[in-house]
């Protein structure tokens, strides 16, 4: 064989140039993918309560998966969701349940409440008895929650805006006989607040606990308190708690 064609053969692994696998760039990758998680800085449980069929379900697919189900089986007992969020700075992770609205499942889902740090009471704004409900369910959450639990009141359903019965004025006048609840209107099937209800509700819990980081002010353009608000003598919840 003609000398100028023979050229040597380099072994595996090579000399000197070293094999693809070992270029900085694999390196790097390497490296970063052995890197942990950061762990999260906060675990917080938030219940849904509320009314059979008020959308409750959808609220939290909606707010967890970006999901919407125009035919949601009720939920038999409870069913909960993980979702982690970045707020002040802090990473929280968010352990939401979903309690069934059936009066024969409060034996089950009253143990949800006591650990709640927040809890979203929902009911149907086409449906006169959903809010009818709403002290009902406030007698639970005194009966069964922390004094210190954020509450807000979630008028959910409005993409019927047509078929609507309780007017937004009626949820703010609920709302303003509870000391520190919040009020909103929302549509799981719009995506429409559905954010803002949980973002809020968590700012709320973080805004008393300790933090390193100076407080990150959010829009209670949607989330508001009522304070001056009339209340009809029928929409007087037992829970009064101390301002």
């Amino acid at each position: 064989m003609d000398p100028r064609y023979d050229i040597p053969r380099r072994a595996a692994g090579g000399v000197g140039g070293g094999s693809a696998n070992s270029s900085p760039a694999m390196g790097a990758q390497s490296r970063r993918r052995k890197m942990p998680p950061r762990p999260a800085d906060f675990k917080l449980q938030i219940i849904i309560i509320g009314s059979r069929g008020v959308g409750k379900t959808s609220i939290m697919e909606r707010y967890t998966d970006d999901t919407f189900c125009e035919a949601c089986k009720s939920t038999v007992g409870v069913d909960f969701k993980i979702k982690t969020v970045e707020l002040r700075g802090k990473k929280i992770r968010l352990q939401i349940w979903d309690t069934a609205g059936q009066e024969r499942f409060n034996s089950i889902t009253s143990a949800y409440y006591r650990s709640a740090k927040g809890i979203v009471l929902v009911y149907d704004i086409t449906k006169q008895e959903t809010f009818d409900d709403l002290p009902k369910w406030m007698k639970m959450i005194d009966k069964y929650a922390s004094e210190e639990a954020e509450l807000l009141l979630v008028g959910n359903k409005l993409d019927c805006e047509t078929d609507r019965i309780i007017s937004k004025q009626q949820g703010e006048r609920f709302a303003s006989r509870i000391s520190g609840m919040r009020f909103c209107e929302a549509s799981a099937k719009d995506n429409f607040n559905v954010d803002e209800i949980f973002l809020k509700l968590v700012d709320d819990v973080l805004s008393k606990m300790p933090l390193e980081v100076p407080n990150r002010e959010l829009s209670n353009s949607v989330l508001s308190l009522q304070p001056d608000a009339e209340v009809p003598p029928e929409f007087s919840p037992p829970r009064m708690r101390c301002c």
